[in-house]
This record gives C-alpha cells, structure tokens and sequence, in this order.
C-alpha cells in the first residue's frame, strides 16, 4: 500500500446516513461465516440501522466506519472490558469484499490499536478469529498482535465445529 493510498483510510464514526452503504458491504455471506453469529445473514437495511442507532447509545463500544476515499469500506470497534478487565477491549472489524486485499484492513487496525492505547488509555487489545479466517490472521500479525493460544474446537459456526485463534497486543509492544 502506497502512502498515498493509507492516507486514504480513515475512521469515522458512522451515522444513519450510512446505513445503505453499511447494508450494502454487510451483506455478504462470506463476511457473515468469519462472524458471530449475532451478526445476521442475511444483512438487511434495517439491520444496518439498528447496529448504527444501538453503537450511537452503548459507550461500551468504540465504533467507527472505515472509510475508504470517500466510500464506506467496513467497521472496526473496540469493545471495552469492565471490571478486572477494564484496561483491555476486544477488537472486531470487517471489510466489504470489493475493499478485500488492498491493504485497507491492516491500516484500521493499525490505526484503532493507536487510538485504543493512546486515547482510551488500554493496556492489552485482544481479538479471536475462526479457524478458516487466515488473511485476518494475518492482519493482526501484520500489526504486532502475538496469538496467545487456540481454543480447540471451542465455536460452531454453519454447522461446523471450528478451533477459535486469540491474538493479543500490549500498549508496551
């Protein structure tokens, strides 16, 4: 990715006129598969609504739109912890399948990790990913997250029983 084309990533917080984009990209079965599976699937309209009124009002999430250009691209979050964990927050993002391999990913997380060490003042951002989801493996390990350990056949997810992977990165790291 050229410099150029990281200075075209930025996280915005989203609002109600995103939610045809959001829908749009949402969509898509394959982002669903490598999603919880509170995520719905199909993804309708109304669905991208309420995810955008709902993260508007829970201060537990740090939510943003990655946009792309001007183009809605994905969504990446920080959930923060509370009590004994509050110093940590689980990181979960997708990226619309036309913005697939094109660096996009990465950049996000390199830029909410950032944001959650400096700004929210974190100690430790975490993140689980299923078994069959290496280019987001890659992703974190791309930016320093180190896989802490793999909980065997921990998920069921479409039927099938898969091992789930946390990675972790340290504010020190």
């Amino acid at each position: 990715m050229t410099k150029k084309q990281e200075n075209s990533i930025r996280l915005l917080p989203l609002s109600l006129v995103d939610a045809p984009k959001l829908f749009h990209i949402a969509n898509n079965i394959k982002i669903a598969d490598m999603l919880r599976d509170l995520f719905p699937s199909p993804y309708s309209l109304k669905d991208a609504e309420n995810f955008i009124t709902r993260q508007l009002q829970d201060k537990n999430f740090s939510v943003f739109g990655i946009f792309y250009h001007t183009d809605l691209a994905g969504i990446i979050s920080l959930n923060l912890q509370t009590d004994v964990y509050r110093l940590s927050a689980e990181l979960g993002y997708f990226v619309g399948e036309k913005y697939w391999n094109k660096g996009i990913a990465s950049k996000s997380v390199e830029m909410i990790t950032q944001y959650g060490f400096e700004s929210l003042h974190l100690n430790r951002i975490f993140a689980a990913v299923f078994d069959p989801n290496k280019a987001s493996m890659r992703v974190l390990e791309k930016n320093g997250y180190v896989l802490e350990g793999i909980k065997r056949k921990a998920i069921i997810k479409n039927n099938r029983i898969l091992d789930e992977y946390f990675y972790a990165k340290l504010h020190e790291e």
